[in-house]
C-alpha cells in the first residue's frame, strides 16, 4: 500500500531531526517552502508538520513557525530520583556484559511472545553510578530483527535510547512496569555494594515502540539506599 505523501515529508523530517541537521531551537522550512522543496500543496505540508507536533518533535508558534524542541515524553517509569538530572554532571556507566546474542531471562517478569521467541535477541548488561555511587545494575533485550549490527557498533553519544533513535528511527512511546523488593543476591550485591540479602527494589519494564509488535525489556536492580526513588523519568 502506498505510503500518503505526508507521511513521506513528516519520516524525512523527522530523520533530519533525529539526526540533528535541525537542533533543539531550530525552525524547519516554512510551508511555502517545503511545497517549493517536495512539489507538494500546502494541506499536504501543514498535516506532515501537525503530525510532527503529535510526536512531540516540533512546537508550532504563531508567527513563527515550526521549532525542534526537546523531547521529554514522560515514559512513568520509576527510577532514581535525579539520576536524569546528574547526567550532565558526575554520571558514569559500565559495561558488565557488551551487547551480544542471547537468551531469555526465563525468570523475567515480562515474557516475550511465541512469535517474539522465534527470532534471535541482544543482550547487554550495565552498571550506572551518580557520583562514583553505584545505583543501578541494568539488563536489556531487544530483537535482532530490528537493529541491525547493533553489537557491532558504538552507542550514540553513550545512551541506548540515542541509539535506537537516530540509528533505527525506534521511539519509546510508553511502557509496562513490575515492582518487587528482593534480596540482593551474590551476584548483584558486590555491584551495588551493598550486603548479601540486602533488601533492594527491582523493576522489570517492558517498553513499548513506535513499531508495531516490537517490545524492548529491561531490567533493572537498584540501591535506594543514598538516592531515592521517583515517579517519573524524561528521555532525553
Amino acid at each position: 500500500m502506498e505510503i500518503p505523501r505526508y507521511r513521506q515529508i513528516q519520516e524525512i523530517l523527522k530523520k533530519q531531526i533525529q539526526h540533528d541537521e535541525y537542533e533543539v531551537g531550530d525552525y524547519l522550512p516554512s510551508e511555502n517552502e517545503l511545497c517549493a522543496t517536495y512539489q507538494i500543496t500546502r494541506t499536504t505540508a501543514r498535516k506532515a508538520l501537525e503530525e510532527l507536533q503529535k510526536e512531540g518533535y516540533i512546537i508550532r508558534l504563531h508567527g513563527k513557525g515550526s521549532q525542534v524542541c526537546e523531547r521529554r515524553r514522560s515514559l512513568g517509569l520509576l527510577t532514581v530520583k535525579g539520576f536524569s538530572e546528574a547526567v550532565s554532571l558526575n554520571i558514569k556507566t559500565e559495561f558488565l556484559q557488551m551487547p551480544h546474542i542471547g537468551s531469555w531471562d526465563k525468570s523475567l517478569s515480562f515474557q516475550p511472545t511465541d512469535q517474539e521467541k522465534k527470532g534471535q535477541y541482544v543482550h547487554f548488561s550495565r552498571l550506572r553510578y551518580v557520583d562514583s555511587f553505584p545505583v543501578m545494575v541494568e539488563d536489556n533485550w531487544l530483537g535482532v530483527a530490528k537493529v541491525p549490527e547493533f553489537i557491532k557498533k558504538d552507542f550514540v553519544q553513550g545512551s541506548f535510547f540515542k541509539t535506537l533513535s537516530q540509528r533505527y528511527l525506534i521511539e519509546i512511546i510508553g511502557s509496562e512496569q513490575e515492582l518487587r523488593s528482593l534480596p540482593a543476591n551474590k551476584t548483584i550485591a558486590p555491584l551495588l555494594q551493598v550486603e548479601n540479602g540486602s533488601p533492594i527494589l527491582q523493576i522489570t519494564v517492558k517498553y513499548l515502540t513506535n513499531i508495531p509488535n516490537y517490545y524492548i525489556y529491561s531490567q533493572l536492580c537498584c540501591n535506594t539506599d543514598r538516592y531515592p526513588i521517583g515517579n517519573s523519568y524524561f528521555l532525553k
